[in-house]
């Protein structure tokens, strides 16, 4: 009887075990499979560790990429081709976050149930939100200058415009390529931000200084802390905050950024994005960043304007720019047309709002609509000092047209001035982008 018992204990746990294991198998089946159907090992819809079947289109249906066994192809059109590069990335896969990676489980047509379609076929299509012409136009506004454009759709948080620059054509890789060829700068890289992360220490302003709209800001010029001066581009004379922000006056956000603080500009800093690694479709960004000066020291004046070691991702800043269009709140970004995304509040309804009305004041009072016809524009230029060379040039904001609700971020690797440099080629891609 003992020994029957014995056995009986004994096959129960054996069962228990087959169970677990069962269950630990159906648990990473459902988590991983995809994973394991697109997994370059898998000779079904690999050859030569290279994506063998699947077809990626821009939202119009212009096919950026194609494999079908040993013939793998992109665009018709090498300028497409080019612009369009880091957003699709490659067969070979020198560049790691493009579609072709991030989509492979959806490219092979894995399917939970029956594993693989139709093994040996043409795969599935994946539709992108990139608008193949825009992108073509931000690459031809660069001019073969190193930099980056992106545009999304701020209501959807459809991607239409990811370019970066230096590319080179797929179908016919040079044997020496540009340094940086394989980056995709909107999302992989981080730059100084001069004076676009003004709009980061305006937002803590706005939130923590309750007499910030009545205040007036003196300038001269310049203005020393901690010993040290601090220059500005003009003598401003008194300001309000919105005539500081749109002169983009050092000497204003020095001030502010020396009341705020360090735990505070760090605190907007991480919420709203700047310093943090970002998702987009299973890919994260680069991560910014934010270092804390001595309260009252030269290093916290200039890190509320966007110089000493600040960074952040150009990406960042069009997600940034995309919740003050949507009243705080952020669609997150998306490469996929109709594809499915969150909604995270980042800054609240009010605060966005004065930023909007600010953003547009720059662009009425400032920087002139004149060089933006047709374009009801909200906007921000930066001119970033980095020491080893012309500055990086910046232009970020979106437009208020409810047809056209689109964001946008512009950078130029030592393009010389925000409004010089940035600002044509964003007024080049978005004019392509209300035509359509």
């Amino acid at each position: 009887m003992k020994k029957v018992k014995t056995r009986a204990v004994f096959s129960l746990l054996i069962a228990l075990a087959l169970v677990f294991g069962l269950g630990v198998y159906v648990f990473r089946f459902a988590r991983d499979g995809a994973d394991w159907a697109s997994f370059t090992a898998n000779r079904a819809v690999y050859q030569n560790g290279q994506l063998a079947r699947g077809t990626i289109t821009d939202r119009n249906g212009v096919v950026l990429a194609r494999a079908d066994g040993d013939a793998r192809g992109y665009a018709a059109d090498a300028d497409t081709r080019m612009s369009c590069l880091h957003a699709v990335g490659d067969f070979a896969g020198n560049i790691g976050a493009g579609a072709i990676q991030l989509f492979s489980d959806e490219l092979v047509g894995y399917n939970p149930v029956s594993g693989v379609y139709d093994p040996g076929g043409e795969g599935a299509v994946v539709v992108l939100s990139l608008d193949a012409k825009l992108c073509k136009a931000a690459n031809a506004a660069l001019a073969g200058r190193n930099g980056a454009v992106a545009v999304c759709n701020y209501e959807t948080g459809e991607i239409l415009c990811m370019v970066s620059s230096p590319a080179y054509d797929p179908e016919s890789v040079p044997s020496v390529l540009p340094e940086g060829a394989y980056l995709n700068r909107v999302t992989g890289a981080a730059y100084t931000p001069g004076s676009v992360f003004k709009i980061v220490t305006l937002a803590a302003a706005i939130e923590r200084i309750p007499d910030l709209k009545s205040r007036s800001f003196w300038c001269e010029g310049e203005t020393v802390v901690d010993g040290q001066i601090v220059h500005c581009t003009a003598s401003h004379g008194a300001q309000t905050v919105e005539q500081a922000f749109s002169n983009s006056c050092n000497c204003a956000f020095a001030e502010l950024s020396l009341e705020l603080g360090g735990d505070t500009l760090a605190e907007y800093a991480g919420r709203l994005g700047m310093t943090e690694q970002l998702a987009l479709c299973g890919s994260v960004t680069a991560a910014g960043n934010f270092e804390k000066g001595d309260a009252g020291s030269t290093a916290l004046a200039w890190s509320g304007i966007g110089q000493s070691t600040d960074l952040v991702c150009p990406f960042a800043m069009l997600r940034l720019v995309s919740a003050i269009a949507g009243d705080g709140l952020v669609q997150e970004p998306t490469l996929l047309r109709d594809g499915k995304t969150t909604e995270t509040r980042i800054l609240d309804k009010e605060t966005a709002e004065l930023l909007a009305d600010d953003l547009r004041y720059n662009v009425v009072y400032g920087y002139g609509e004149w060089n933006f016809p047709g374009l009801a524009l909200c906007g921000k230029t930066g001119t970033a000092e980095v020491g080893d060379g012309a500055p990086h040039a910046w232009f970020t904001g979106f437009l208020q047209d409810q047809e056209h609700p689109y964001a946008f971020v512009v950078v130029i690797e030592h393009g010389g001035s925000g409004i010089g440099a940035a600002a044509p080629v964003a007024n080049a891609v978005l004019q392509e982008a209300v035509k359509s």
